[in-house]
């Protein structure tokens, strides 16, 4: 895939000064930026120097006209996974890249926050940074590709899993099977399963979310 320039929506910080940190939210299949740069806003008391960012995702999304799509899920196979995460994160790295230099911000005070195929795209792009990203929460999602990964360049940033007990989009199975590849990759792992959530995100699963946040990003 050839490297897509993305855009999106974005949250100064609320004390009004320079960013000290950085929250890049990944959307899911279907959606776009917009859908998950509320949460910024929620979290802003919380985390008041942290600059919040949601990209859109580099294709149009046939099976959603108005959203967008990091790679094409027509066909839900784990091949298909891996080779998806794979040609979307050039385009992606380039992204963060450039917007930690806007934040002036580096690896060390940027996480990563995805929801469902976003989920697989930070848990394939952030462990492979050229520097340990401050940590990944990844929402409904799974883990695309487990031999990425587990390579020994890869990094190792802290990662928080939340899933609902009653996804049927994405089964709660994935929230184990990504438990056990990261944990393989020694890669260090919390998770949480949302009790009576479907493919969303519960409010519990966001205080946590946001309390992880607050501890790996320093600002607790």
């Amino acid at each position: 895939m050839p490297l897509t320039l993305l855009d999106g929506p974005r949250i100064a910080p609320a004390s009004g000064g320079a960013a000290k940190s950085l929250v890049v939210f990944l959307h899911g299949f279907g959606a776009d930026g917009n859908d998950l740069i509320a949460i910024g806003r929620e979290w802003a008391r919380a985390l008041p120097d942290t600059a919040f960012v949601a990209p859109h995702a580099p294709e149009p999304c046939a099976a959603a006209p108005m959203g967008r799509q990091w790679f094409d899920l027509t066909r839900q196979d784990p091949e298909v996974y891996k080779l998806g995460v794979a040609g979307a994160a050039p385009s992606l790295d380039h992204f963060l890249d450039q917007e930690m230099q806007r934040a002036g911000v580096d690896e060390t005070k940027t996480a990563l926050v995805g929801f469902s195929q976003g989920t697989m795209m930070a848990l394939h792009v952030g462990p492979l940074r050229p520097k340990k990203l401050a940590g990944i929460v990844g929402f409904s999602g799974l883990l695309a590709d487990k031999a990425a990964i587990a390579a020994p360049e890869a990094q190792k940033p802290p990662v928080l899993l939340v899933h609902g007990d009653s996804d049927q989009l994405i089964p709660v199975q994935a929230l184990f099977m990504a438990n056990e590849g990261l944990t393989e990759a020694k890669v260090p792992v919390e998770w949480h399963i949302s009790q009576g959530i479907g493919h969303g995100i519960g409010p519990d699963g966001l205080s946590l979310a946001q309390q992880f946040l607050q501890r790996v990003l320093g600002a607790a």
